[in-house]
């Protein structure tokens, strides 16, 4: 079982850099970290992250059960997504889920993200599928998502937005915005008349080198 050192900074940390980014708008999106004891970290509902303090973020066993929680704070109402990824993957140890607007069209159309920028499939494992539609906060969320997940960091959630997946919250943010930036790169050469495949070898040695990596994070 993967878990993150530090993982209440960890999060708070790529919550605000999520939100510097603009992968996120408002109180959208949400992260969370697994501790040494399983317990997950997570940012809780309806909580600006500009204003979000350490002691916003809320505990949750591997149940879903609050462990800990400032008064008048709760755990995402995406953490069923969460809690179904690290059910499937014990070899991660963080979850990001964001609604960045290039990811998010590819999400809304049901089109996956084409591996074709080079080394991208190192840090995803190959092309970035979409889900079956699911109504949000759903489990279906999280069991599509797990399926979309299979040999990748990141899956769009069809018709809301992208899930990324990692052994810490600051490298599945790297994910997550290599992930939207190639979104719009893609839409653009779709303007020069479509992306160029990388030929199928190159990305097959790639995703091989993504798999060493995630099961040997740095």
């Amino acid at each position: 079982m993967r878990f993150v050192d530090n993982p209440e900074s960890a999060v708070l940390a790529a919550a605000k850099d999520m939100l510097r980014r603009g992968l996120v708008e408002g109180t959208a999106g949400n992260i969370s970290a697994r501790r040494s004891d399983g317990n997950l970290v997570i940012t809780p509902s309806s909580v600006d992250y500009a204003e979000m303090v350490l002691d916003d973020l809320v505990l949750v066993d591997t149940g879903g059960a609050v462990v800990r929680a400032k008064e008048g704070r709760s755990p995402s109402t995406e953490m069923k997504l969460h809690l179904a990824c690290y059910r499937a993957y014990d070899d991660i140890g963080s979850v990001i889920h964001s609604h960045p607007v290039w990811a998010t069209m590819f999400a809304i159309a049901h089109e996956p993200i084409p591996a074709c920028v080079d080394e991208f499939a190192i840090y995803c494992g190959g092309d970035v599928r979409c889900t079956e539609y699911a109504a949000s906060g759903t489990p279906d969320v999280g069991a599509n998502a797990v399926k979309a997940l299979e040999g990748r960091a990141a899956a769009l959630i069809a018709n809301h937005g992208l899930v990324a997946v990692g052994p810490r919250p600051d490298k599945v943010l790297h994910v997550t915005a290599l992930v939207e930036r190639t979104a719009q790169i893609v839409w653009g050469a779709r303007a020069l008349g479509g992306p160029v495949p990388i030929p199928e070898e190159v990305n097959r040695n790639f995703a091989s080198v993504y798999s060493y990596l995630r099961a040997n994070p740095g």
